[in-house]
């Protein structure tokens, strides 16, 4: 009855519910009632819901997900009981171990061992205040903060390194195995931030359509992303993290489009083509998160696309270097001069966000 390509529409849908839904956590047991019985009306009147045109059906369907919504949130808000469950007690000892190797590696600088742990744990107890305000003075505060960033970086190093395995329909199976479980794990190990489980879910719904060989139109699967995370946690809506999260993403899908095009026509491999798309996705970003930033925050990063040109390429370098080093460190094959680079592109990273940072 509801064409695919309507899912951003009930995702959009049941977000205004959810949205429309915080303000009722305190309403009694009248209005679950009240909207439970309006929800079952398609079910009643389905014959008569068949028959109407596509577009008279997705309007209905629409409706139904905003008073699902609004359930999901009212029922969401309900007290509960935390449980742990033994993965992700797992995932926590895991990080607790993964600290303790990055503490383990000789690594030439203090302050680079502290940075690691940050940006593979999201534990920043042990940076300076000095760097800490190296972060935040250059607008590189979002570096710090683990989110789908992070998730995306490690993501694309894999997926690069994945044509070892090869192209067979059971090399696909593996690739999508491995992938799902070291993101899945990633997730629970660092916390499960809001924006680290859409970056889960991005990827996961990504990889399902790609192995399934389906369309894997991006639009579609980050409304899908947004319409399962919102049922698994409607109260996750009031998160910072994850109202900029999406708010990037709609930037870089909505925006980023449009930006990239001006530049002219030419070589793929025109190394200034590169600098603009990078510009282009840090400008769609900014425009997107800045106002909700600025209300929150009222200050602005003035420097933010000299920090993400600069600051952006650095992180994720330094990212696949400390993966490598912790990996070969683990059988005790690491190298020194990988620990030497891992080291000097810690340190570059922080020499040029307290450049910017004193600008």
């Amino acid at each position: 009855m509801v064409e695919a390509k309507s899912i951003e529409t009930l995702s959009v849908s049941f977000t205004a519910g959810v949205i429309a839904g915080t303000g009722l956590s305190g309403a009694g047991p009248a209005l679950p009632l009240a909207l439970l019985s309006l929800l079952l009306l398609p079910l009643v009147f389905r014959h008569w819901l068949i028959r109407l045109p596509s577009a008279g059906s997705v309007t209905v369907m629409a409706l139904t997900f905003l008073l699902l919504g609004m359930f999901c949130a009212w029922n969401g808000a309900q007290p509960g009981i935390p449980l742990l469950s033994p993965l992700e007690d797992v995932a926590i000892r895991s990080a607790d171990a993964l600290r303790g190797l990055i503490d383990s590696i000789p690594f030439g600088q203090k302050e680079t061992a502290p940075l690691l742990k940050a940006l593979l744990t999201g534990d920043r107890s042990g940076l300076s205040p000095e760097t800490v305000a190296a972060f935040r003075g250059s607008g590189a505060s979002h570096l710090l903060a683990l989110s789908g960033l992070h998730m995306g970086v490690i993501y694309l190093i894999f997926d690069k390194l994945s044509p070892i395995i090869g192209q067979s329909r059971t090399a696909r199976k593996v690739r999508y195995a491995f992938i799902l479980t070291g993101a899945g794990f990633f997730t629970l190990m660092t916390g499960a931030g809001p924006s680290i489980v859409r970056a889960f879910l991005f990827i996961a719904i990504r990889e399902t359509l790609r192995l399934t060989g389906r369309p894997c139109r991006s639009g579609k699967v980050l409304a899908l992303a947004l319409l399962v995370q919102l049922v698994m946690d409607p109260g996750v809506i009031r998160s910072l993290g994850f109202q900029l999260s999406y708010l990037a993403m709609a930037g870089i899908f909505l925006l980023y489009p449009i930006l990239e095009k001006w530049y002219p026509e030419g070589s793929p491999r025109d190394p200034f083509r590169r600098i603009w798309q990078m510009a282009a996705l840090s400008i769609s970003c900014q425009v997107f998160t800045g106002p909700l930033a600025w209300l929150r925050f009222h200050s602005f990063p003035t420097y933010f696309l000299l920090t993400n040109l600069l600051a952006l390429p650095l992180t994720s370098a330094l990212m696949g270097a400390s993966l490598l080093t912790l990996i070969l460190s683990v059988p005790g094959m690491c190298p020194a001069m990988l620990i030497t680079i891992t080291n000097g592109l810690g340190r570059l990273l922080l020499f040029v966000l307290k450049v910017i940072a004193s600008m």
